[in-house]
């Protein structure tokens, strides 16, 4: 997957843990990985029904299955496939959850009212994936190169190693000028040699650049902080935001695949559900004619 897919690090630990919780299964059934056959997936998937996994979960953990016996096949390791004859489970349209144009605001709102450097990080972190609708992974391995080039567009390298220009917000572009000037702050070394660091958020820890998990932390902090549910804000929620959002206010949906970096228009093309599940509601909501809202009709006076 590393060699020949050029599968991201983050991809290649998620398969790893796939198969890895698959061999521990047939360990119990006294088989190995490379001679498992059909009767031992269905065994592992039944196994994952009950016990109450999501079927998207066992869904990811079957595609994981199915590539590596896939692999062994194309390389002559074995002559079948134990999975070619096996469905997976069935899955519903899972919509993204959204946070409203208002509560973005009092998010970022919040973030301005945080005091030193911070604070204006933070800000910049919000505006960042608001306005660019970055893969958290892509945010906190942003190069400090990306953001010198031109202030009017980011430079983003996405999955697959692919490369992408996003046109940068007036606000993001001044949240980000005010983040360049305290940005030494976070670097390691005393204040009279600052250590230099390639990346645009730094850290102190092993990567050297902020981690996933701590945006991810940083966010539900703030929005505790705005009164908007803790579990309701995420980073992969913000990019959810900036892709609906834009829909909404009139943006097609092929320059919102190319800002997003997907490879396939149909992964995009989920937003319009979203879309139009909202004007469905604002109807039965808010429209003076709408059902739910009409009075009742009198009868002629007796």
């Amino acid at each position: 997957m590393v060699a020949e897919r050029n599968a991201a690090a983050n991809t290649e630990a998620a398969y790893r843990r796939d198969l890895l919780h698959f061999q521990a299964f047939l360990v119990k059934r006294a088989s190995g990985l490379a001679a498992a056959d059909g009767d031992a997936v269905r065994a592992y998937l039944a196994q994952l029904a009950t016990s109450g996994l999501a079927p998207g979960t066992a869904a990811r953990r079957l595609s994981a299955i199915r590539q590596f016996y896939r692999f062994l096949v194309g390389e002559g390791r074995r002559t079948d496939d134990p999975t070619a004859a096996i469905d997976g489970p069935k899955l519903g349209r899972a919509l993204p959850k959204l946070l409203s144009e208002a509560e973005v605001g009092r998010l970022i709102e919040g973030a301005n009212r945080l005091p030193g450097a911070e604070g204006v990080r933070l800000v910049a972190m919000a505006e960042l994936l608001y306005a660019t609708g970055l893969r958290v992974s892509e945010l906190v391995s942003l190069p400090l190169a990306a953001v010198e080039r031109d202030p009017r567009v980011l430079l983003v390298r996405g999955k697959g190693n692919k490369e992408r220009l996003v046109p940068l917000s007036e606000p993001a572009r001044d949240a980000l000028a005010a983040y360049l000037g305290r940005r030494q702050e976070f670097l390691a070394g005393p204040a009279d040699r600052k250590a230099p660091s390639p990346w645009l958020f730094p850290s102190r820890g092993a990567s050297g650049h902020l981690t996933r998990v701590r945006v991810a932390q940083l966010l539900k902090q703030l929005a505790a902080e705005a009164g908007i549910a803790p579990h309701r804000v995420s980073p992969h929620v913000l990019r959810h935001a900036f892709a609906s959002h834009l829909l909404d206010h009139g943006a097609d949906l092929r320059s919102l695949q190319q800002m997003l970096g997907h490879a396939d228009i149909s992964t995009t093309q989920v937003y319009t559900h979203v879309a139009g599940e909202r004007r469905q509601a604002l109807v039965r909501d808010h429209h003076p004619l709408a059902a739910t809202r009409r009075p009742p009709r009198k009868g002629p006076a007796g």
